[in-house]
């Protein structure tokens, strides 16, 4: 096959391009939170923190209680994922390697749950929410989200990888299924389980829009929500401080994402093969 001499260099153009269109938002970020205000204003385009200055920290944690908040981002998507990869493993386990009645069209059931829109089932779940008097707390956001059929759906991919038959011995030699599934479903499917998880807790880190109906109080905020408390319709914006606070926020999930990344990119990839 012939290929032109320049289409390589076309390639890595257009690729170093498209990495510089998408860190130029991080690197705006955080040199806007150690710039001054007036800086900030006067020379936006610039993301260089010059001069240097650490006054829009000072003035968030001055505003807020920002380890407060962090901790309840932390708590919300620990919770939240911890019970997501669990209930989607054990439905994933169900769907490969166990048979009953109605199994397929079951699955189908819960696969098309992922195509019903958050808007449809917000109201309900909100109504829900305050007649259980979880209004204003973060167990009100947690609950509605401890299952997730997307989750279901990238674990089973990478389970049908497993071979039946050694799954079949196992029974032959009088295993339990707790054990099998520990001993020797969960260590195969780790990767997926793990990058699974990074995604759950990344979503739900990040979560703005059922954290802003549920919580009212400023002591239960999230860090999306504090972030709109800098944020404001009427001219006042104080952008520097909330990019302050955007570089706290993306912190975790970004540390996460870069040293489980080869986890993640494999189970996307691997959803599709089987």
């Amino acid at each position: 096959m012939k290929t032109k001499k320049g289409m390589p260099v076309f390639w890595h153009v257009i690729i170093i391009s498209t990495i510089i269109i998408l860190l130029f938002p991080i690197l705006f970020a955080l040199g806007m939170s150690f710039k001054p205000l007036k800086e900030a204003y006067n020379d936006t385009l610039n993301f260089l923190p010059i001069p240097f200055t650490l006054e829009n920290y000072h003035a968030l944690f001055e505003s807020v209680d920002v380890v407060k908040i962090t901790w309840n981002t932390f708590v919300i998507a620990t919770i939240i994922t911890f019970f997501k990869v669990v209930t989607a493993f054990l439905a994933a386990y169900a769907f490969v390697f166990l048979e009953f009645k109605g199994k397929k069209i079951l699955y189908f059931l819960l696969i098309g749950t992922m195509f019903i829109p958050f808007a449809a089932t917000m109201i309900p779940n909100y109504l829900f929410i305050s007649k259980i008097g979880l209004g204003d707390n973060i167990f009100g956001v947690i609950f509605p989200q401890l299952s997730d059929a997307v989750g279901i759906f990238l674990i089973r991919q990478s389970m049908r990888s497993i071979p039946i038959s050694l799954i079949e011995a196992a029974r032959l030699d009088q295993i339990k299924q707790r054990h099998i599934m520990r001993d020797i479903v969960l260590p195969l499917t780790r990767p997926a389980i793990t990058s699974t998880g990074i995604w759950f807790f990344i979503l739900a880190w990040n979560e703005y829009v059922w954290p802003v109906l549920i919580l009212k109080s400023v002591e239960n905020y999230t860090l999306p929500l504090a972030l709109q408390m800098f944020i404001s319709s009427e001219g006042g914006t104080n952008f520097t401080v909330a990019m302050a606070v955007s570089v706290i926020t993306l912190i975790i999930p970004l540390s996460l994402y870069l040293i489980f990344q080869r986890y993640i990119i494999g189970t996307f990839a691997s959803s599709g093969i089987k």
